[in-house]
């Protein structure tokens, strides 16, 4: 026998309890009927006790079935009912759950009187009904390797009233079909949560067949993410009393009321509206401006929001998108990016891949539905940035979504940076070098100070020809943080997510450049000051100079800490005052909340010059 078969399992378990062992079954400590050798046996209450109290050595779990209790204590009081038919038929629940159980054998048939049998956990991929008492009126097979319901439904249990069959692989026209009434005419209640149903209507139309059907679980499948459930699911099944797990009022029964009868309504499609509102704490890239840079070229920030979902688009999600566009453009405008050497090796880190709006290789999976990336309207740089984007994604792959929703969505914070030049002209040709750099921020020029007035009022002269001849030349973008979102809760039938997403403490790259160079700084100046003192005590000499040299390391460590102290505090003062930056992110189901809505679309459909006026597509 396998020791993964089920009747091993619980052979196993039935041994374990120890029932011919004392303080079971007939041992010579046990006191005897005419009281002979009082001082070495013990009575049954004191037996009994041992059994029960927890902190008794034999003490047993029995977790498993409520009867390996009471057969425990038969075994003290009447020991000698207990033999292997008597135990087999004493059994009327059993629990074999997480125990690597993977084929329920014939072995089970020897529990005649059965009722419950709960296999959940373990790795079974198939349940062969004639392995099954005929007296069994609960199993639970949830989380276990079924693929198929063939082999159960051959000769069912006749008096079943409870079947569990939630994460499991079903979801086949073939397994709807096995769940009429004619396999199940006493079954109440119905666990097919966590499933791969995708036709909504296949399956509600074999559960109509079930006469007595109350309590159905239907959540996890992915036709709950349609915006038909749970109304259609309501309207088609009357006899019901309690779905997930929610009991059903007459008020939303009444809201549903017709929906299934609308046979031209398309019900096996989701849609998902994501909204991105403010963002915060984005650090000013313009915190500190380099006086010594030139001219040109002149630098623009800009900064979006992109996420990841799936690739389906439909009519309704592109006119959406016209008011959100999605990151379909390239880098650089002409579709690459034609910098120059120079200005390539400048912003190499911060230059990232083209944005074409194709699928990222290694973010397509065998088990993961293929992801595009989204991305919000571009906004200038301020320390409130509401993008107010809203994106409604629509499709009918319903498998698809729910395994994009079990992974999560994928956020982005991304910055632009466009170089911008003057348009080749002879006035600007003769531009020299070694000019403040410019940089645009909402649009605005900022200017360091010059100190040669001819040669500032020959800027400004310059300078109002070329900013109306700006070219640009290339784009150059960069992540500046990453996030997960996790949506599993969509999935478990939570109509929309709310979340603050904590982006951390960002730092733009004039702050992250701050440190070295406040280091450096300070590292020149201690040598200097070395110098100097190195000189000094050369000049002094005498037999005091020992000591004269001891005293001035001793002023010059502490110089040294004060200067320290002096410029530490002025490079980390930028990065106190930065702010954990934060995205506000919403993502919603959509779901009809009455047949009124089902109707009002059917309608459009059917009358499609009235699509303009309504706004419904």
């Amino acid at each position: 026998m396998s020791p993964h078969t089920l009747s091993a399992v619980i052979e196993k378990h039935i041994r374990q309890l120890c029932l011919t062992d004392f303080p079971c079954g007939r041992g010579s400590l046990r006191k005897t009927v005419d009281g002979a050798v009082e001082t070495e046996t013990e009575e049954a209450d004191s037996l009994l006790d041992l059994l029960i109290c927890p902190h008794s050595p034999w003490w047993h779990d029995a977790s498993w079935s409520p009867q390996a209790v009471t057969l425990r204590k038969l075994a003290v009081l009447s020991p000698e009912r207990l033999h292997t038919d008597f135990i087999h038929k004493y059994f009327t629940v059993l629990r074999i759950m997480d125990e690597d159980v993977s084929v329920v054998d014939g072995g089970l048939l020897k529990f005649s009187k059965l009722e419950e049998l709960v296999l959940s956990a373990n790795r079974i991929s198939e349940i062969p009904a004639d392995n099954l008492p005929c007296t069994l009126k609960v199993l639970e097979l949830r989380g276990n390797r079924l693929s198929a319901l063939s082999s159960l439904t051959r000769r069912p249990p006749p008096q079943l009233w409870y079947l569990g069959l939630g994460s499991n692989g079903l979801g086949s026209c073939q397994d709807a079909a096995d769940l009429s009434g004619r396999h199940w005419p006493q079954l109440l209640c119905l666990d097919l949560g966590d499933c791969e149903f995708e036709d909504q209507r296949a399956l509600l139309s074999a559960l109509t067949t079930l006469p007595c059907l109350k309590t159905l679980v239907l959540e996890g499948n992915p036709f709950t993410l349609a915006h038909s459930y749970p109304g259609l699911t309501v309207d088609t099944l009357p006899q019901l009393s309690c779905l997930d797990h929610s009991w059903i009022t007459p008020e939303e029964r009444h809201r549903f009321q017709g929906l299934a009868k609308l046979s031209d309504v398309t019900v096996d499609q989701a849609s998902v509206t994501v909204r991105v509102g403010r963002v915060k704490g984005i650090p000013d890239p313009l915190m500190s401006v380099d006086e010594t840079a030139p001219d040109f070229p002149v630098v623009t920030y800009s900064y979006f929001i992109t996420y990841e979902f799936l690739t389906y688009q439909t009519p309704a999600d592109q006119k959406v998108a016209g008011e959100s566009k999605c990151a379909t453009e390239p880098v650089t405008e002409d579709g690459s990016s034609d910098a120059d050497p120079q200005s390539d090796k400048n912003c190499e880190r911060e230059k990232s891949a083209p944005d074409t709006g194709e699928l990222n290789p290694e973010e397509a999976c065998c088990d993961v539905a293929p992801v595009w990336r989204h991305s919000t309207s571009k906004l200038t740089w301020s320390e409130h940035m509401d993008f107010s984007d809203t994106h409604v994604h629509t499709g009918s792959d319903l498998g698809g979504l729910k395994k994009f929703l079990s992974r999560g969505l994928s956020l982005r914070v991304e910055e632009e940076k466009v170089l911008s030049w003057p348009a080749a002209s002879e006035d600007v040709a003769g531009a020299k070098p070694g000019r403040p750099v410019k940089e645009k921020k909402g649009g605005h020029e900022r200017e360091s100070p010059i100190k040669s007035g001819p040669t500032k009022d020959k800027s400004k002269d310059k300078k109002k020809k070329s900013v109306s001849e700006l070219v640009q030349d290339a784009r150059f973008r960069r992540s500046l943080v990453s996030v997960h979102v996790p949506l599993q809760s969509l999935v478990r039938g939570h109509g929309k997510v709310d979340v603050l997403c904590d982006l951390g403490t960002l730092h733009a790259e004039s702050v992250v450049e701050a440190t070295p160079t406040c280091e450096k700084d300070l590292e020149k100046k201690m040598k200097e000051e070395k110098k100097k003192e190195d000189k000094d005590s050369k000049r002094r000499g005498g037999s005091g100079t020992a000591q004269k040299n001891t005293a001035s390391s001793k002023g010059k460590g502490k110089a040294g800490r004060e200067r320290e102290a002096d410029v530490v505090p002025a490079c980390s003062s930028v990065c106190d005052r930065l702010q954990p930056a934060t995205v506000e992110l919403s993502v919603e189901l959509e779901r009809w909340k009455a047949e009124s809505e089902a109707r009002g679309l059917l309608h459009t459909k059917q009358n499609p010059k009235s699509t303009e006026t309504r706004g419904l597509n």
